[in-house]
């Protein structure tokens, strides 16, 4: 069973920046999709942004232009630096990857945007 850790979440004002970061416990990156979703309070979980095995990457259009997903294989650690964040970025972050055959998630970190 593969475990996934995300850290790097906060309090942070609006217009500052996090780095979320997300650890695997086994080394599946390189066969892997990956993506990051959040879930505000009272809402569906959405999808944010997303990175293919062969590194091409997708955002929500709420977050396209000041995040950005990236990968290091090498850590199997996954990354979603997060810019200029609003209020309305507020969620629980969660970290998934996936193939064809297996999917897990993360437990989640908490993202909170003061105005």
């Amino acid at each position: 069973q593969v475990q996934l850790v995300e850290s790097g979440g906060g309090l942070v004002q609006a217009g500052g920046s996090l780095r979320l970061s997300c650890a695997a416990s086994e080394s599946i990156f390189s066969f892997s999709n990956m993506g990051w979703y959040r879930q505000a309070p009272g809402k569906q979980r959405e999808w944010v942004a997303s990175i293919t095995r062969g590194g091409i990457v997708n955002y929500a259009d709420s977050v396209t232009g000041r995040f950005t997903i990236s990968r290091d294989n090498t850590k199997n650690t996954l990354y979603l630096q997060i810019n200029s964040l609003k209020p309305e970025d507020t969620a629980v972050y969660y970290c998934n990857i996936w193939s064809t055959v297996y999917t897990y998630w993360g437990q989640g970190t908490q993202v909170t945007v003061s105005s």
